[in-house]
C-alpha cells in the first residue's frame, strides 16, 4: 500500500517543472498562507488553507471562495508552514511534500524548514522539500537513495558529524567515509543517474539541483 502523500503549499518561489508535478500527482494539498499563490500555477485546489494571512492579498482570497480557511492569529508559537504539516498528520500523511519551502526572502523559515524535516523524519515521516529547481532531503543512519538526472548536482551538508557515510552512484563516490561537522568535503557531486546514501550515524541534508546539468 502507497503512503498518504500531503502537499504543502508554502510561500517560497516554485518553478512548476514536469519532475515537481510528477511529485505532487495524486497528493492531498494543503495551502499555507501566501503559498496558495501557488496553487494555479500547479493546477491543485487545496482541501484547506491555514495561517494567519498576513501574506495574503484579498485578490488571491477571492479567487479561491470555495477553499475551507482555518485562521490563526498572528501572535503565534508556529510558522504556517508547520501548522500546515501539523495539520496535514492529523489527517494522516506519512509523506510529504514542502513545495515552496526553499529560497525566498526569509531565510530564518528556509533553514527552519530544513531543520523540521529532518525532525519529522526521525518521526517516521517521508520527506522532500523542493522549489522546483532545487530539492531537499534528510539524511539519517540506513540507506536512502534519489533518482536523479545523469549530471545534475547534489551536495550533502551535516548537521553533526557523519560516521559511516558511502555516497554510490556519483562521480565522486565516498565508502564508509568520516566528515567532521562543518566539513565542505560532500559539497557539489555529480549525480550518475540513481545516487544511494548509506550512513551509520549522524543526521544530514540533501540538497539537489535536478535541472542543473553544469556537471555533465
Amino acid at each position: 500500500m502507497s503512503k498518504q502523500a500531503f502537499v504543502i503549499l508554502m510561500g517560497g518561489p516554485l518553478t512548476p517543472t514536469d519532475r515537481l508535478l510528477a511529485q505532487l500527482s495524486g497528493a492531498r494539498v494543503i495551502a499555507a498562507d501566501g503559498g496558495m499563490r501557488h496553487a494555479s500555477a500547479l493546477g491543485l485546489t487545496p482541501e484547506l488553507w491555514v495561517g494567519d494571512f498576513d501574506s495574503t492579498p484579498d485578490a488571491l482570497i477571492a479567487e479561491w471562495p470555495d477553499v475551507l480557511r482555518e485562521p490563526y492569529p498572528s501572535a503565534k508559537n508556529e510558522t504556517d508552514g508547520e501548522i500546515a504539516v501539523a495539520t496535514a498528520l492529523e489527517r494522516g500523511a506519512q509523506k510529504l511534500v514542502l513545495a515552496g519551502a526553499l529560497g525566498g526572502e526569509r531565510s530564518d523559515h528556509a533553514f527552519m524548514h530544513l531543520l523540521y524535516a529532518a525532525k519529522l523524519a526521525e518521526d517516521g515521516i517521508d520527506l522532500l522539500l523542493t522549489s522546483g529547481e532545487e530539492e531537499a532531503y534528510p539524511l539519517l543512519p540506513g540507506t536512502f537513495e534519489i533518482d536523479l538526472p545523469k549530471g545534475s548536482l547534489f551536495s550533502i551538508l551535516g548537521l553533526d558529524t557523519l560516521t559511516g557515510l558511502s555516497i554510490a552512484g556519483a562521480r565522486y563516490p565516498l565508502k564508509d567515509f568520516h566528515l567532521p561537522f562543518g566539513s565542505s568535503r560532500t559539497v557539489s557531486n555529480v549525480a550518475e543517474g540513481t545516487v544511494r546514501f548509506t550512513l551509520s550515524s549522524g543526521r544530514a541534508l540533501i540538497l539537489a539541483r535536478p535541472q542543473d546539468l553544469s556537471g555533465a
